[in-house]
């Protein structure tokens, strides 16, 4: 006889999801989640009213969650019988041999990657979706998506116009950027960038210099395109470490006006230091974490013929969105162009004519003045928990981003302490993996998008306490 499922695990999933999320999308992921992780396959879930009861939810609201993971076959549920888990079989290997892969897909496969698990507790990388504007959004989608704009249907040819002129002014009102509209074009999210300027501007083998610790989506990229990734540690009190090579740069790869993942405002003065010595044919800043007050790290020049800059909107608004830009030399502009339309193909104007709108009508700048005092305060949280954390050596400092590192001491498995967070439910990413080989730092990079409130400050406290059990055994 199969037996019933413990509610303590289910509850406890349940009450980690955060509670602006609707009920049935919170009972949802914790059934979910205790299916894979907590319960024996083919366990009797309790009785619906014992759920709704536990749970505080309505009847209603627990049937669509359980029809949902029905239809996923996480679930079956016999009328009148019951419902008992499933989990998904796991795939078969195959009797031949596994076709090899190319070896700059294995090096990507054995690196860091993205996350299986992309929500919970302190995920680093993922704003606040939850009180984002929606409402206002879909009112603009729909204004857009009418019979008389067909064209919006169609390529965008480089980027919708509206969209180019409105991030023109972002880019003055919050950096104090200039550059002409001609210069912008829309991409695909800022990794979409990225990928562009590697195929136009290097060739397979040309070294591109990254610092470390690095963000390991354009190290990604960088390796997908067959470059060589050369990494140079900075901190921010000594500026970068002696390099280790004399070989020629051809591209040099920042992140913006606040570096990711330590959190910390960029150096200005320590990267033109380095430019200045590595003389890199071209200079790229990637405006990862837009904050409003850093601007004047940036080294960009509009009227420079060697500097780029791209960003993305996913950490201003919503990850989904996939919207970004690229800021390019006007020489470069037309081949950089053609060459997207080439490989990539060019669409989705109609989010581009929403987005236009919304910034165009200050929907964004209200929505970003209002967010990054909430993700300051949050941050002042973390803060002030994980200073007392014996082990923990930095942390860097409140800011409006989304992303905050805790640095330990020498000698700490980060990667270690990052598992078994994992399996206390808190999402974090180990430090070290994204540092160069002669960088031995270690600690934890985390987010702050996806708590707030009473439940921030409950989590953040538990993480503190776990830290602390984990660090005083040394992980």
């Amino acid at each position: 006889m199969p037996s019933t499922a413990s509610l303590t695990p289910l509850l406890e999933r349940f009450h980690l999801q955060p509670e602006r999320l609707g009920k049935s999308v919170r009972i949802e992921q914790a059934l979910r989640l205790a299916i894979l992780h907590d319960w024996p396959d083919g366990s009797r879930l309790p009785a619906h009213r014992t759920l709704c009861r536990r749970l505080g939810v309505a009847r209603d609201t627990l049937a669509q969650a359980v029809r949902r993971l029905g239809e996923e076959g996480y679930v079956i549920t016999g009328q009148g019988q019951g419902t008992w888990t499933r989990r998904p079989a796991t795939p078969r290997l195959p009797t031949e041999s596994t076709p090899r892969l190319s070896s700059r897909a294995e090096a990507l496969l054995q690196a860091p990657s993205a996350s299986a698990i992309q929500s919970g507790a302190f995920m680093p990388g993922i704003p606040d979706i939850t009180q984002f504007p929606m409402a206002k959004w879909r009112e603009l989608y729909a204004s857009v998506t009418v019979p008389r704009n067909a064209l919006l249907l169609s390529y965008s040819g480089g980027g919708y116009g509206p969209l180019k002129r409105a991030i023109r002014d972002l880019l003055w009102r919050w950096r104090r950027l200039a550059c002409d509209t001609d210069q912008i074009i829309i991409t695909d999210g800022t990794h979409n960038g990225i990928e562009l300027c590697a195929l136009a501007l290097t060739d397979v083998g040309d070294r591109i210099l990254m610092e470390s610790p690095c963000y390991w989506g354009a190290r990604n990229i960088f390796t997908a395109v067959g470059a060589t990734v050369e990494a140079v540690a900075w901190s921010p009190q000594t500026g970068h470490a002696p390099r280790r090579s004399a070989q020629p740069v051809q591209l040099a790869y920042f992140t913006g006006s606040h570096h990711y993942p330590l959190s910390m405002p960029t150096s200005r003065t320590h990267r033109q230091m380095l430019c200045d010595h590595v003389r890199p044919d071209f200079v790229l800043e990637d405006d990862y974490e837009f904050n409003g007050q850093d601007g004047d790290s940036l080294m960009f020049d509009g009227h420079s013929n060697r500097h780029l800059l791209v960003g993305s909107f996913s950490k201003l608004m919503f990850p989904g969105l996939r919207l970004g830009y690229l800021v390019a030399p006007h020489a470069l502009v037309e081949p950089l162009s053609q060459l997207r339309s080439e490989v990539f193909r060019e669409g989705r104007l109609l989010d581009q004519a929403a987005l236009a709108q919304f910034i165009a009508e200050g929907e964004l700048d209200t929505w970003y003045r209002r967010i990054q005092r909430d993700y300051l305060a949050r941050q002042q949280v973390m803060h002030d928990q994980l200073v007392q954390v014996p082990g923990v050596v930095h942390v860097s400092p409140p800011s409006h981003s989304i992303s905050l590192c805790v640095q330990f001491a020498p000698g700490v498995d980060d990667r270690r302490v990052a598992r078994k967070l994992l399996k206390a439910h808190l999402i974090t990413r180990p430090l070290s993996p994204v540092c160069a080989a002669d960088d031995h730092r270690s600690g934890l990079i985390l987010g702050i998008g996806m708590l707030s409130g009473l439940t921030l400050v409950a989590e953040a406290r538990r993480l503190r306490q776990t830290l602390t059990c984990l660090l005083s055994s040394n992980g």
